[in-house]
């Protein structure tokens, strides 16, 4: 491999020369100029799984997921047999009716990446009635990569030539003018195609393929009337911009007379680390490295994105996240990121959307995305019973989130998060994403309760349920709202101590709790909830110019972090005392 440092400091003439025998290296096996003759899903699954081409650890993984699904098809437990036939049929469709509306070609060649993602998602069926196996697929990759151009084409093929009849197809998008640009260009695709042109009929929001009944229509999360009817293909595009699911869960519900409906979602990574692209992507991983859990099933997953941030320093790897590489101006490419590099906000554009790693949520954020998700690790709570722990709360002022936790130094200097929110009913029905709510309260991190503001009677009933299997040394408690709750806490028998909210009291605890993010010390077992709260602080400056812990909006919550905040007052000291002491790690295995 030519050595990254070498490439980045490459003069124009020098990466010319790089780039030049970099795309004569890999022509005709890892990118094409023409069609295929052949199918190239198991070509590409074999040479990304022999290291051939470099990929991330997930797309390893899906294509592992494929070989070993081959070798196991058609049997009772696995009814799924692989059609070369219906895998490569909506591939020589595009390049052989499909016209490219813009640049300077005349046909549309499938890579050898689009020959994997397509082939598997229409090539997995049924061995008895020849449906197809997979109903959703997650395609993540980096900007640039013909996302558009796949979308299109796909639609077009599913609208007049998946064989059914009165079709429906979506181009779903978080914004009308984005679903509306994927409209467009499946229109533009068609006017572009005499093949097409002459059985379509294109309009400015709807097209219609008269024949079969089938019609295209763009819709986004903006629009208030979003009843989908009869869905047989759907694509979503971009929807690390979503923060709910309520415009996916309306196309889910509209596929339910559909024979061999598909949903498609299409992506590059984001900062919204709550909404539904988090969570397809933790499924997916969940699926890929969990492989004989047999996890997901129908779904089918290509994550492409760099394995690590470093990754970024050297552009060999850079196919990683952009499996299109060869057909990019990478020169140009270089010279940009460079440049870019030296000032974060750039920077921190280039890792998301190009290298497709969840980054930075803020400038002055309390910590960035990928420290959060590098706080992985999974405790099991009986290894904590009879353990001292530390309790900190936080209350709502009204009608809002009331968080309580326990936080346990461990015996390696890090610290496990044991934590409870509490919401009233009449917040969680007007909340805007009720049914990430609901999923927390399915979780057992979260309860809704009835009323319109959370009674301090629920925070006193955990904690003392909580001191029953855990010793709780101390309770710290934000003094503002807390008077009724202090005095029932110390009357059942709990020592509990103030901490005055500021700088003076806070700093020093909060910048080490975010030196243990830092090293990766902090378990809270992977709460999403917990994960949010992370997500949601940003710092702002007091008074006096020292940064403090804020909400990054209104409708984004820190009451767990602040309860956490609360409790690392006490057991900060507790982990320095253990500073240099021998004691036996626990195991996190």
């Amino acid at each position: 491999m030519t050595n990254s440092t070498n490439i980045l400091d490459y003069s124009f003439t020098q990466l010319t020369k790089w780039w030049d025998k970099y795309r004569s290296d890999r022509e005709g096996w890892a990118f094409l100029k023409e069609p295929s003759p052949i199918l190239l899903t198991n070509y590409y699954a074999k040479m990304v799984v022999d290291g051939d081409i470099p990929a991330s650890k997930e797309v390893v993984a899906s294509c592992e997921r494929h070989l070993k699904d081959l070798d196991r098809q058609g049997i009772d437990d696995f009814p799924w047999i692989f059609d070369e036939e219906k895998a490569w049929r909506p591939i020589r469709f595009i390049e052989s009716k499909c016209k490219p509306s813009k640049g300077d070609f005349d046909q549309l060649v499938l890579q050898p990446w689009q020959h994997f993602v397509v082939g598997s998602m229409f090539g997995w069926v049924h061995r008895d009635t020849g449906y197809r196996r997979f109903r959703e697929g997650l395609i993540f990759v980096g900007r640039k990569n013909g996302k558009t151009t796949l979308e299109s084409g796909l639609a077009d093929y599913m609208t007049g030539f998946d064989g059914e009849r009165g079709a429906n197809v979506y181009f779903l998008a978080n914004a009308q003018k984005q679903a509306h640009k994927l409209f467009d260009e499946s229109k533009a695709m068609i006017d572009a195609s005499p093949f097409l042109s002459n059985r379509f009929v294109a309009n400015n929001n709807e097209i219609r393929f008269p024949k079969r009944k089938c019609t295209i229509v763009p819709m986004s999360a903006e629009k208030t009337n979003k009843d989908g009817e009869n869905l047989h293909f759907a694509v979503f595009d971009e929807i690390h911009e979503y923060k709910d699911y309520k415009l996916i869960n309306v196309m889910k519900r509209s596929r339910g007379t559909r024979k061999q409906p598909l949903i498609i979602y299409i992506s590059t990574a984001g900062t919204v680390l709550d909404g539904p692209l988090m969570d397809f992507v933790d499924n997916g991983q969940d699926c890929l490295k969990n492989y004989d859990d047999h996890i997901d099933e129908r779904t089918f997953y290509y994550l492409a994105k760099l394995d690590d941030k470093q990754e970024a320093n050297d552009p060999e790897m850079w196919v990683k996240a952009n499996p299109n590489i060869c057909l990019m101006e990478m020169v140009d490419m270089i010279g940009d990121y460079k440049k870019d590099r030296k000032n974060p906000q750039e920077l921190a554009d280039w890792i998301t959307k190009q290298f497709n790693i969840f980054s930075e949520t803020d400038e002055l954020s309390f910590v960035n995305t990928e420290t959060i998700l590098k706080n992985n690790k999974n405790l099991n709570l009986k290894l904590l019973e009879g353990r001292d722990c530390t309790g900190g709360y936080d209350l709502s002022e009204t009608e809002d989130f009331t968080a309580a936790c326990l936080e346990f130094p461990l015996d390696d200097g890090g610290i496990f998060v044991l934590e409870k929110t509490w919401v009233p009913e009449a917040r969680y029905k007007r909340d805007k994403n009720p049914e990430r709510i609901k999923a927390w309260e399915q979780a057992g991190e979260l309860e809704i309760i009835p009323g319109d503001y959370v009674k301090y009677e629920y925070v006193l009933d955990w904690f003392t349920e909580m001191s029953k299997t855990y010793q709780i040394t101390k309770v710290m408690f934000d003094p503002a709202k807390a008077l009724l709750l202090n005095k029932a806490m110390t009357d059942y028998g709990f020592d509990t101590q103030e901490v005055r909210q500021g700088f003076r009291t806070l700093g020093g605890p909060m910048q080490n709790l975010k030196e243990l993010l830092l090293d990766s010390k902090v378990i809270y077992n992977n709460s999403k909830l917990f994960r949010w709260y992370l997500n949601n602080i940003k710092l702002i400056k007091d008074r006096n110019d020292n940064w403090m812990p804020q909400k990054q909006t209104l409708s984004r919550k820190i009451d767990g972090f602040a309860a956490l905040l609360d409790a690392h007052v006490d057991v900060v000291n507790k982990l320095i005392s253990k500073e240099g002491s021998n004691i036996e790690f626990l195991s996190f295995d």
